[in-house]
């Protein structure tokens, strides 16, 4: 059995439907019923009981998840411990395009000196999911943007930002000091790729499902807005580039910036981490409108 396949049947057996495990995993449905079928071929016994509205655990199902979980925990154990024996110990923080958050510069100067002789590495993950990784184990920790299924995770919110929607400067709601989602009722707005967490996209669509250009990134993003004058949201504080502008949203509840991790994770450096980026973030101030814009919406 490989700790991969052992993940997937965790997975699954956690949201007893193949379908929401496939999105927390970040992959298709059919290789993960392969994979979970696979399974029960090689311990020689029936997991799941599979049926149209999910899936029910047997009693081996049950046994097994329980000694999954003790092998995923101890094998994360054992890579840290190496780690440590080796002098290289290390630990991989996925992060959703907010790179230049000055928070980001001030959690990497405390982590260093509490931790120098461990080696950081950073991955950067496209907005399909905002877990960046954490489900497919290839990040210890992510800095994130709830909200997103948080099934065998946990999460420590950081602080939360106020979010507008981006524009074409020369946009007529360009012009507004605030905006309500209904005035952008009719636009077509950017959006994310199939199989993306239903909870982020619901958020980061204003609530609803949106048609529009699909991007991964937030470059992407803008360039949708610049280029075809789309809309989305994004963070108020973010500057939005040349040719962009951002109004605040009064009808839409701030973005939380939040760490997350693996539950039952037991690697130290990732609790660390945690207390660290918790240490230096506070809540930021309210958005605020811009002097001379015009008052749109309520």
């Amino acid at each position: 059995m490989e700790l991969r396949t052992l993940r997937y049947f965790v997975a699954v057996a956690e949201e007893l439907h193949f379908g929401r495990a496939a999105v927390r995993l970040h992959m298709s449905q059919p290789p993960l019923s392969r994979a979970v079928k696979q399974l029960e071929t090689e311990v020689g016994a029936v997991l799941l009981v599979r049926s149209p509205g999910g899936v029910t655990l047997t009693a081996a199902g049950a046994v097994l998840l329980a000694e999954a979980r003790a092998l995923l925990e101890r094998a994360a154990l054992a890579r840290e411990r190496v780690a440590a024996a080796a002098g290289t110990t290390a630990i991989t923080v996925g992060v959703l395009g907010d790179g230049a958050d000055a928070g980001l510069s001030r959690l990497a100067a405390v982590f260093r000196r509490r931790h120098p002789g461990v080696e950081v590495r950073v991955r950067e993950a496209d907005l399909a999911d905002p877990t960046c990784g954490l489900h497919a184990g290839r990040v210890d920790v992510a800095l994130t943007r709830g909200p997103f299924q948080e099934t065998g995770l946990s999460v420590r919110a950081l602080r939360t930002d106020a979010v507008g929607v981006l524009l074409r400067a020369d946009d007529p709601l360009a012009r507004c000091a605030r905006l309500r989602l209904a005035e952008l009722a009719d636009r077509r707005w950017f959006s994310f790729p199939p199989g993306t967490d239903p909870l982020w996209q619901t958020y980061w669509g204003g609530g609803q499902h949106r048609e529009g250009p699909v991007v991964r990134a937030v470059v992407e993003c803008r360039q949708a807005v610049l280029w075809n004058g789309t809309v989305g949201m994004t963070l108020v504080d973010h500057a939005p580039g040349p040719g962009l502008a951002v109004v605040p949203l009064s009808d839409m509840p701030p973005s939380p910036l939040v760490a997350a991790w693996n539950t039952g994770d037991a690697n130290p450096l990732v609790r660390s981490f945690v207390r660290v980026a918790a240490g230096i973030h506070r809540d930021p101030e309210q958005g605020r409108g811009r002097s001379g814009a015009q008052p749109c919406g309520t």
